[in-house]
C-alpha cells in the first residue's frame, strides 16, 4: 500500500503501521536546510494532503482511531489531574524535611508558589486571531525562529510527510508521546489548535515544538494556559529546570513557540 508523493523528494522511505497501512514518508538523511524543507512542503500540504514534521527516523506508527480522542473528556481529565497534583504538592510529610545543603557556588532555587488556583479553573479562553493572522503562516515564522534560536536542535532530524488531516494528530499517528499521557496530549493539541492556532512543528527525540498563531495576551489568560502545560507532565515545566510557575506563565504572553520535553 502507498499514497501519492510529491515530485522532487530526496531518497526516503514509506513508514506504516504493523498491518502495512502507510502513515508517513521519511527522508533518508537530514535536510541540508530544515526550514526550507519544512516550509516548502507546508505550503503544498493542502494539495498533497501530507503535513510536514521534523522528527527522528526511529518513529514507529501505530493504528490510531480519532474517535477515541473525540470521545475523550479533556476538561474532566484535567480537573482530575489538577486535584491529584495539588494532593501530592500539599501532602503533609511523615517526618521533618530532609535538610538541603546548597553548594556555596550555586544559587539556591527560587521558591515556586505554584499555580494560583485551588480548583480547576477551566480551559483558558481562546485568543481571537488578529486581523490577517494565518496559523500556517505563523507556523512558518515560528519555525524560522526555532532554527535561528537553536541551530543545532534539528541537526539529526529527518523530514517527515504525514498523511494527517490536522497537525494536532501527528504525534498520535506516529505513536509519539515523549512521556506524556497519550490521549491527553492529542486532545490538548487539538484544543490548542482550535483556541490558539497551534501547529506541531517537530518531534525530536522526547522534545515537542508547537507554533502558536494567537498566544495569550494577558497574564491571567497565560496562567491558565501554563496550568494546561503543567498538566502535560512535561519535565521542562514540572521541575527541570525548576522555573517558578508565575515566571513561566508570564513567558507565554505573546510567545509564538511552545516547547515541551520529557525525560
Amino acid at each position: 500500500m502507498t499514497f501519492p508523493l510529491p515530485d522532487g523528494l530526496p531518497a526516503g522511505r514509506l513508514i506504516g503501521t504493523p498491518d502495512g497501512t502507510p502513515v508517513m514518508w521519511c527522508s533518508e538523511r537530514p535536510p541540508a536546510d530544515p526550514h526550507a524543507a519544512w516550509t516548502g512542503h507546508q505550503r503544498q500540504q493542502a494539495a498533497t494532503g501530507l503535513l510536514p514534521v521534523l522528527c527522528y527516523s526511529d518513529v514507529r506508527p501505530a493504528p490510531f482511531d480519532p474517535a477515541e480522542v473525540d470521545a475523550f473528556d479533556l476538561e474532566g481529565e484535567l480537573a482530575r489531574s489538577w486535584a491529584e497534583y495539588r494532593r501530592r504538592r500539599f501532602a503533609v510529610p511523615d517526618g521533618p524535611p530532609e535538610p538541603f545543603d546548597c553548594p556555596e557556588d550555586v544559587e539556591p532555587w527560587e521558591d515556586d508558589p505554584g499555580p494560583p488556583f485551588e480548583q480547576w479553573p477551566g480551559l483558558a479562553s481562546a485568543t481571537l486571531p488578529g486581523s490577517g493572522v494565518d496559523p500556517d503562516e505563523a507556523a512558518r515564522a515560528a519555525f524560522a525562529h526555532l532554527v535561528d534560536d537553536d541551530p543545532y536542535a534539528l541537526t539529526e532530524a529527518r523530514l517527515g510527510l504525514v498523511a494527517a488531516e490536522r497537525s494536532a494528530d501527528i504525534p498520535a499517528l506516529l505513536d509519539w508521546y515523549g512521556g506524556a499521557p497519550k490521549t491527553l496530549l492529542c486532545a490538548l493539541l487539538r484544543s490548542w489548535e482550535d483556541r490558539f492556532g497551534a501547529r506541531v512543528l517537530t518531534l525530536v527525540g522526547a522534545t515537542l515544538y508547537v507554533s502558536v498563531a494567537s498566544p495569550p495576551r494577558t497574564v491571567e489568560q497565560a496562567e491558565r494556559v501554563a496550568l494546561e502545560h503543567l498538566l502535560t507532565t512535561a519535565d521542562n515545566i514540572v521541575d527541570d529546570p525548576p522555573t517558578p510557575f508565575p515566571r513561566y506563565a508570564r513567558s507565554l504572553v505573546g510567545a509564538p513557540l511552545w516547547r515541551f520535553w520529557w525525560d
